[in-house]
């Protein structure tokens, strides 16, 4: 169905042809929508996206269009990873944050179960303090905060990827790689 204004969706306008009215790409490539559509055809061809939204049943193709579109997207700005590259880090931040928790939890029940009152209080304390400070020392020596011997040490995805996100979440307001850094900076594996 063409759009309601008499003029032809971004496909049509795109592949320069007269939109008909039961086009299959009228309803998901409105006409102020170009680039939708550009950056879909470009990676995976009109002739293909035409098959898939044929095949699939009418509830099912605003939700095929919207992941190719994203697909396409992600693809364009990395062409090595696309939207994988994106999963990726984001499940990398997840089991990171999920060791951290855990380690958070561990050391939580030890002062738990130690019971810990007004003398116990401050031999717990002071127990916390000679650790951190034998961390840091070692921290230090190893090559600054994150080296090897840390047991938060991670790797961060190369800056392409961390590039792409920021620029891709910059759109929606949203800021991933910035949040990312503020919490994980501090744990950055040392460079030498």
């Amino acid at each position: 169905m063409a759009s309601s204004s008499n003029s032809p969706c971004a496909a049509c306008k795109f592949l320069r042809r007269k939109c008909q009215p039961e086009c299959v790409f009228a309803p998901y490539f409105p006409p102020d929508q170009p680039q939708k559509f550009a950056n879909v055809h470009k990676v995976f061809g009109a002739s293909n996206v035409t098959k898939l939204l044929n095949e699939l049943q009418a509830h099912q193709r605003e939700d095929a269009v919207n992941s190719l579109a994203y697909e396409a997207d992600m693809r364009l700005r990395d062409p090595v990873y696309g939207c994988v590259g994106v999963i990726s880090l984001l499940q990398h931040q997840l089991r990171q944050l999920q060791m951290d928790l855990s380690c958070a939890k561990s050391e939580l029940s030890k002062y738990q179960n130690l019971g810990i009152t007004g003398h116990g209080l401050i031999a717990a304390a002071a127990a916390a303090t000679h650790h951190h400070q034998q961390n840091f020392g070692i921290n230090l020596i190893g090559g600054g905060v994150g080296s090897r011997d840390h047991p938060f040490h991670h790797q961060f995805f190369p800056s392409n990827q961390q590039q792409v996100i920021r620029s891709f979440d910059g759109e929606n307001g949203y800021d991933a790689i910035s949040v990312i850094q503020g919490y994980w900076g501090s744990r950055r594996p040392a460079h030498a």
